[in-house]
């Protein structure tokens, strides 16, 4: 990859970063955002605050996790995003949240079932819950991508949210949809369990977000 794309790409990543910052999605410095290119990854590096990211703290490392370029550590959860990538040839873009109400849901293992037509926006019926297993371990990583199947994103038991897309600024966007759609469901769960909608409409709905938004 040439330097500049390389450096435009970090800079991709350190505005999905300062994104989670800002809105709140993922607090301090919590949560991660990759991009890949070709066989490269660029992350997050670990414990340096967003709002102080330059482009060259930004890591590259390969799909195997082995430092290409960069003089920090990469992020703890650098399993996880190089996971979805081998398991995901789409993938282009990883975002890791602690947001509050997908977090709220993940502490109780709850996913989010078809309640509203927009869970379909992440890929299948519902938004499925991965099981819990210790931060930054390759057994994370596999429950995620097991979640993550026929889906783009996931809750993760006593963790957070996961999302992944075609750009980083897709998965970004993504995982503030999920945000709200945990919010929506935890409230509609104040006033009793919601009625869901059924497996076909569903799979109507799935079907119709493969093109929504897209030209041509």
């Amino acid at each position: 990859m040439a330097d500049a794309d390389a450096s435009w790409l970090r800079q991709r990543v350190i505005d999905a970063a300062l994104d989670l910052t800002r809105t709140g999605l993922s607090p301090n410095m919590s949560g991660n955002v990759s991009a890949r290119e070709g066989g490269s990854v660029f992350i997050t590096p670990s414990g340096i605050a967003y709002p102080d990211l330059l482009p060259g703290d930004i890591v590259e490392i390969a799909l195997d996790g082995r430092v290409l370029s960069g003089a920090e550590a990469p992020s703890s959860e650098w399993q996880m995003h190089c996971a979805i990538y081998e398991a995901f040839p789409e993938a282009g873009g990883v975002v890791h949240a602690h947001s509050d109400f997908a977090t709220a849901l993940a502490v109780m293992k709850r996913e989010i079932p078809p309640f509203h037509y927009m869970v379909a926006v992440a890929g299948g019926r519902d938004i499925r819950c991965a099981p819990y297993a210790t931060f930054g371990t390759a057994e994370l990583a596999a429950h995620a991508v097991a979640a993550l199947d026929g889906r783009r994103a996931s809750l993760l038991a006593h963790h957070g949210q996961i999302a992944f897309g075609e750009s980083v600024e897709a998965a970004l966007h993504l995982a503030h949809e999920v945000e709200t759609l945990a919010a929506q469901y935890w409230r509609a769960l104040q006033l009793g369990e919601p009625e869901l909608l059924s497996d076909e409409e569903m799979a109507v709905n799935v079907e119709k977000f493969r093109t929504y938004g897209r030209r041509g």
